[in-house]
Parts: structure tokens; C-alpha cells; sequence
């Protein structure tokens, strides 16, 4: 079964590095459709032919190949420290092919491991489950978006922003302001209100796996993510800081609960190339979606 998983894993990497979901290729199609600006209609189409040629030549889409983040949803017969062994199995193979940049860079010395293996890479959250099955998803993170998602702290008084989803509402427009073309606009935004600085970050990334056409289950958030969609593509930014219409694809939040003294608001900003996949494997089957 082991090699099962690593073979499975394996062809769950080249999936995400290749292909986008469909989700996300027809929010991009409509979104060309819309624009107006020739610059932004010419940076779409590129994305788009880019996209399309990669999925057919089976080649990764963007020459950050991001850092893997995998969530792991297991049954109390599989051994955590053997799925993470053969996922790192995968994730060195995947390298060589390649459907990965070495990306995985020693803070101290600046080597590169050039296998993606590394302190604290790839990014592991597992948890076990009572269903008889395994559940993996995937995403690709790149660094570009990841040095645009800055975490906030609320009350700020230079936003005029307090401790409420008006508050919220601040910080993510500032952010994604901020960013201009550097995120690889149009960019996808994760946010996570509360929490503590290191779920939260979590949390937020864990929300760009939602599909773009679902509605939060909490009617407040819900509300807020339509109305932050339609401000943030007022901006002006548009795909590649070139301006247009599109300068966000979809924002999807998530509230947690924190400590009396602090209100976080961790945005986790992903490029148009929003990498993910999702496997299970049930009775021996693996399906991918």
C-alpha cells in the first residue's frame, strides 16, 4: 500500500503543477470575456494559452513551482510517519522529473536541498479521521503571492479600522492595494479573522481550496466575501498591475476564535495560478478532483 501511496502522491503533484481546476479556468475565460482593457485582455490570454500548453505538454505553469502544503485527512490504520516517508518519496521524485523547482533553501548556509526536503518542508497537516478512507489535498504556493500576504492586528489606527468585519474589510483592501502587480494579479484571497499568528496563516491558506462558486456557510462572511470581490476589482490593478477589471479572482474567509487581547487578520494572497488538487484513496481506488 505504501507504494501505492507514493505512486498516487506522485501523480497528485504533476496533476497540480500542470493543471488548474476547472473552477478556476472559467472564472479566467469569463473574466477575459468581461475585460476591456486591452492590457488586461492580452495578459488573460496569455495566462490562458500558458495554461492550456502546459496541461498538453504535461509541464509545470509557472517556473515557481511553489512549496508543497499537503492536508491529510487519515484513518487509524495508516501510519502517519509512513505516508509522510513516501510523500517525501513522491515529492523527490517529482523533483527530478521535473514537475517541481528545487525549492527548498537552507535559511543559514542559502543551500538549496534540491528536492523540495527540507526543515519544515513540505508543509504537513494531518489529521486522523473515523471515515475508511484517505483524503489528500494539495496546494503549490508560490513565493511571489506568499511576500504579498502580510498579517494585520486590529484595532489599527491607520486604516481607521476596528475590531469588526469593517475592520476586516480595511485590511484586505490595503493588502491587496499594496500589492499592485507583484502578487501576479489576478490574485485569489484567503483571509482568516483570529486566531493566533500561526493558525491563522494556516487557516487562510486553507481557504483558497474552497471551489470559487460555493458560499460560506456563515451568512456575515459570506456577505463580506461578495462585497470585498466587487471593491478589490474596482481598484484598477487588473492581471499583472497593468490595470483592468480583474485584479481578484475570489476571496474566501474564515472566523476563528482567539485570545481576549488579540484580532488578527491573516491574508494569504495566491497568483491566478492557484495550484490545487485533491486525491482519496478508498479500497484501493484513487480518484482526483
Amino acid at each position: 500500500m505504501s507504494e501505492h501511496i507514493k505512486k498516487a502522491t506522485l501523480e497528485l503533484l504533476r496533476r497540480a503543477a500542470t493543471t488548474l481546476p476547472s473552477d478556476i479556468m472559467n472564472t479566467l475565460a469569463r473574466a477575459y470575456e468581461n475585460e476591456e482593457s486591452d492590457a488586461a485582455k492580452m495578459n488573460l490570454k496569455v495566462i490562458l494559452d500558458n495554461v492550456r500548453i502546459a496541461g498538453e505538454q504535461s509541464l509545470p505553469m509557472c517556473q515557481d513551482t511553489g512549496a508543497p502544503i499537503f492536508w491529510i485527512h487519515y484513518p487509524r490504520s495508516y501510519s502517519q510517519a509512513e505516508l509522510r516517508r513516501k510523500m517525501n518519496e513522491a515529492v523527490r521524485v517529482a523533483s527530478q522529473i521535473p514537475y517541481l523547482r528545487p525549492n527548498a533553501v537552507d535559511s543559514i548556509t542559502g543551500k538549496n536541498s534540491g528536492d523540495n526536503i527540507g526543515a519544515g518542508v513540505p508543509v504537513y497537516h494531518f489529521e486522523e479521521w473515523d471515515e475508511n478512507y484517505l483524503k489528500v489535498e494539495l496546494m503549490l504556493k508560490g513565493g511571489g503571492s506568499e511576500n504579498v500576504s502580510p498579517q494585520y492586528k486590529l484595532p489599527d489606527s491607520s486604516l481607521g479600522g476596528g475590531r469588526n468585519l469593517e475592520g476586516v474589510r480595511r485590511c484586505v483592501i490595503d493588502a491587496v492595494f499594496k500589492a499592485q502587480g507583484l502578487g501576479c494579479a489576478p490574485g485569489v484571497i484567503g483571509v482568516a479573522i483570529g486566531g493566533n499568528r500561526d493558525t491563522a496563516y494556516a487557516a487562510a491558506k486553507k481557504a483558497l481550496m474552497r471551489p470559487f462558486d460555493d458560499q460560506n456557510s456563515m451568512p456575515e462572511l459570506n456577505e463580506l466575501e461578495q462585497r470585498l470581490l466587487k471593491e478589490l476589482n474596482e481598484l484598477g490593478i487588473g492581471p499583472m498591475g497593468f490595470g483592468g477589471k480583474t485584479t481578484v479572482l475570489a476571496v474566501k474567509a474564515v472566523a476563528l476564535h482567539r485570545l481576549p487581547a488579540c484580532f488578527f487578520v491573516s491574508i494569504a494572497y495566491n497568483c491566478w495560478a492557484l495550484r490545487r488538487q485533491t486525491m482519496i484513496i478508498k479500497g484501493g481506488e484513487v480518484s482526483y478532483d
